[in-house]
This record gives C-alpha cells, sequence and structure tokens, in this order.
C-alpha cells in the first residue's frame, strides 16, 4: 500500500479554494513504469510550490504534464479554471501562460539574447517589434543581463543563459512558473545569481512551481513544500513543518541524507 500522504494546511491558508493550477487523479506511465500515481495538487494564484525528492519520483514528470509537455492517462488539470487543451493553437497560447524554464537553457544558438525574448512576444502574443524589443530589454535589466542583449548565447555564463531563459518566459506575462530543475546544469558559483532573481519573483507574487534541489531556495522562498517519491504526492507541509519536522519516513530519510552531508 505505501505511506500514507501527509498534508499539513501551510499557514498563509493558500489552497484549492482560488486554485490556479489543480491537477486532480492524474495518472501516467512509462511503459510499465507508474510514473505519476493519483496526483493530487492544487497551487493558488501568486503561491510558491516547491517539488522535492529522491530522482526518479516523478518530479520533472510533474511538471512537465502542467504546460502538456508530457500527456497524462487519466485525471484533469486545469490552469485558471480550463483544461489543458489538446494540441494546435490553444495548446501555444497555454503554453504563453505557462513559462517553463528548464535545466538545459533551450535558447536558440542562432540568435541574440535580445532576439531570443522577443521571438515568442511577436509570434504568439502578437506584438509589434519596437514594444517587443522595449519590454525584453527592461526584463534583461531586471534579470541582471541588460548588457548582453546583442550578444549570443554561447558567449554567455551557464548562470546568464539561465536568467535570459527566465527573461524569455518572462515576456510572455506568464500566469504560473515552471521551473525543472533550473540550476542542476550550472556551476556551483553561478547557482545563486539564478536563485537570486528566481527569489525577487517569488517576492513580487509570480505564481511558481519549482522542482529543485535546492533546500535553501525551498526554506526561504516557498509557501509549501511537496515531498514526492515513488510517483506519489507524500507529504506537503510549510517549509517550517517539513524541515523541523516531517512526518512520513520516507521525508525523514530523505532529510537525514542530504541534509547531513
Amino acid at each position: 500500500m505505501g505511506e500514507v500522504r501527509v498534508v499539513e494546511e501551510p499557514a498563509d491558508g493558500a489552497r484549492a479554494a482560488d486554485g490556479l493550477v489543480v491537477l486532480r487523479g492524474v495518472d501516467k506511465h512509462f511503459g510499465a513504469l507508474h510514473v505519476l500515481q493519483d496526483i493530487d495538487l492544487s497551487v493558488a494564484r501568486g503561491e510558491v510550490v516547491v517539488v522535492i525528492g529522491p530522482s526518479g519520483s516523478g518530479k520533472s514528470t510533474l511538471c512537465r504534464t502542467i504546460n502538456r509537455l508530457e500527456t497524462i492517462d487519466s485525471g484533469t488539470i486545469t490552469i485558471d479554471g480550463r483544461p489543458l487543451p489538446q494540441e494546435g493553437r490553444e495548446l501555444a497560447r497555454l503554453r504563453a501562460d505557462v513559462g517553463m524554464v528548464f535545466q538545459s537553457f533551450n535558447l536558440f544558438a542562432h540568435k541574440t539574447v535580445l532576439e531570443n525574448v522577443t521571438l515568442g512576444q511577436v509570434k504568439v502574443r502578437r506584438l509589434g517589434r519596437a514594444a517587443s524589443e522595449e519590454k525584453a530589454r527592461v526584463l534583461l535589466d531586471r534579470v541582471g543581463v541588460g548588457a548582453q542583449a546583442d550578444k549570443y548565447p554561447a558567449q554567455l555564463s551557464g548562470g546568464q543563459q539561465q536568467r535570459v531563459a527566465i527573461a524569455r518566459a518572462l515576456a510572455m506575462d506568464p500566469k504560473v512558473m515552471l521551473f525543472d530543475e533550473p540550476t542542476s546544469a550550472l556551476d556551483p558559483e553561478m547557482i545563486n545569481e539564478v536563485l537570486d532573481v528566481m527569489q525577487q519573483l517569488a517576492r513580487d507574487g509570480m505564481t511558481m512551481i519549482v522542482v529543485t534541489h535546492e533546500m535553501g531556495f525551498a526554506r526561504s522562498a516557498a509557501n509549501r513544500v511537496v515531498f514526492m517519491a515513488d510517483g506519489r504526492i507524500v507529504e506537503e507541509a510549510s517549509p517550517d513543518a517539513f524541515f523541523s519536522s516531517p512526518r512520513s519516513d520516507r521525508a525523514k530519510d530523505f532529510l537525514s541524507k542530504i541534509l547531513h552531508h
């Protein structure tokens, strides 16, 4: 049967009543592997939810189902009250509303930093080129890489490229931002410059779902920690409650391994 899921209400009470992102009974298989098992999760507008857990627990797959990079076998996912579209123009619009930042930066190598940030605004949002460039420069300044606007991605450090990727997602005015282990491909000295940008987004009220191994970020920026193992959500709690007194044996074991080395 496995462990009973343990849920503790976050202190701020941000819950399903006004869920911006709502998953209900979500299941996903990769062949014989049941990678997501009966997932129920609701993320309120303005809430920062950090998803943690051991490798292979389904965290990244969960993140990728929310903008339909991965399809689900059963259950429902809604964004702002609307079910995920299947394909076509509606799906493109959804992906504009749901910003995604990956481990690898996924920037277009043959386009400048400025062009990378303006492209979606012009193609999907139908913004004029001058307006999109102005907006892009503001956002590049906001994430601390304004001086790099005319360079190509290969001329930037990994940390700078990831900040450009964040600016590109922000340029679409997303309702929610998904981060799938955004610092795991970075050299250690570059991690904080990306986390600092994410901390500021959290302070500014951006709705965020963050899959990460950075426990310091989870402690300081999250409204709620969601702990996954073996394709299930095992435990949910405020960061203080989760890190100081995890309730499930699986979470206790995980924390003992990562916090004491």
